[in-house]
């Protein structure tokens, strides 16, 4: 027996909504389906390693070399080596809130940071 898919849409179309809403009940149960559309995965996979951007070091240098210097970790011709060639990424996949704490630090001595 082959379907007549023409005569199904033009019964669907003199359905009402609770007549729908019962086949598609219907149908969920004896085929063992769901007719609910997939979420996304983790809510489109909420963002949990950020990069931390040193834009421009701003007017304060020096203050900013010694700030990155303490965040990094690197020494001090590193250091200034990454200041004067920014934009430069300072950390990369930290957390949100290590990402805004080195933010704040590097903003506090003048440095334009953006954080991807």
């Amino acid at each position: 027996m082959a379907l007549d898919t023409e005569k199904i849409i033009e019964e669907l179309k003199g359905a009402t909504i609770l007549e729908l809403n019962d086949l598609v009940k219907a149908i969920e149960e004896e085929f063992d389906v769901t007719a609910a559309a997939p979420v996304a995965a983790a809510g489109a996979a909420a963002k949990t390693e950020f990069d931390v951007e040193l834009t421009e070091a701003g007017q304060e240098k020096v203050k900013v070399i010694k700030a990155v210097r303490e965040i990094t970790g690197l020494g001090l011709k590193d250091s200034k080596d990454l200041v004067d060639g920014a934009p430069k990424v300072i950390k990369e996949g930290v957390s949100e809130d290590e990402a805004n704490d080195i933010k704040a630090k590097l903003e506090e001595v003048g440095a334009t940071v953006t954080v991807k």
